[in-house]
């Protein structure tokens, strides 16, 4: 069995989880809360992914990192070497290709808190960063695990971008469903249906644990307030 594919994906699910955390936290707070007339352009833009086939956003970013595009000339003149077809190149077009699996529940989570607490946070003199701080993101934590949960689990099984940039080079940009999709090309379903059954356990297993998680870690956020 290649172990080395499916830490590959574990280790792509990781980063792209963490990056699209610290990106989801402001941008989902800005969508959830802000007064713009055209914020709808924006969650039009985050919502993109959903709709678009995998292959034609695997397309556009290898364009744009390819020798010619924007992110390919910038990171060869700052760092030496081209974007496509590296880890780096996956985790970039993972972060937004798996971006509305994390912010959708996280603005989700910030649009359900109680304004009035908002409002009584401000009357006490809180500013809005402390306000989220104090405020927002405790009640909005099984949103932020969700959200990551999610991205995690979306990015742990993604095929058509992680061909389009990363191709198929072994222990670099070959993740685990590239694997399968080979096991089944070159007809050896048996090592094909073991990685499968491996990856579909793996992700039922990180699935159960973070809902159930979740969900206890939510009782304990509601169950701290005061009965009325």
């Amino acid at each position: 069995m290649n172990f080395d594919a499916l830490l590959l994906s574990l280790r792509l699910a990781s980063c792209v989880s963490l990056i699209l955390l610290v990106i989801g936290l402001p941008l989902a707070y800005w969508l959830a809360y802000s007064r713009w007339r055209g914020k709808f352009l924006a969650e039009a833009v985050v919502a993109l992914p959903l709709v678009l086939p995998p292959t034609v956003l695997g397309f556009y970013m290898l364009v744009a990192m390819g020798p010619r595009g924007p992110l390919g000339k910038f990171w060869q003149a700052a760092f030496g070497h081209g974007l496509a077809f590296t880890f780096t190149g996956l985790v970039l077009a993972s972060v937004l290709y798996s971006l509305p699996f994390a912010v959708q529940p996280l603005i989700s989570s910030f649009e359900g808190v109680d304004r009035t607490l908002l409002h009584a946070s401000a009357t006490l003199g809180a500013g809005r960063f402390k306000t989220f701080r104090r405020v927002i993101l405790p009640l909005s934590l099984p949103g932020v695990v969700t959200a990551l949960v999610l991205s995690f689990a979306h990015t742990l099984g993604e095929f058509g971008v992680v061909l389009m940039v990363g191709g198929n080079l072994p222990r670099v940009t070959r993740t685990v469903s590239i694997d399968i999709y080979d096991r089944v090309q070159s007809l050896d379903y048996a090592e094909a249906n073991r990685l499968a059954l491996l990856l579909l356990l793996t992700s039922f297993a990180v699935l159960s644990v973070v809902y159930g998680v979740n969900r206890r870690f939510g009782q304990r956020v509601w169950s701290s307030w005061p009965a009325r």
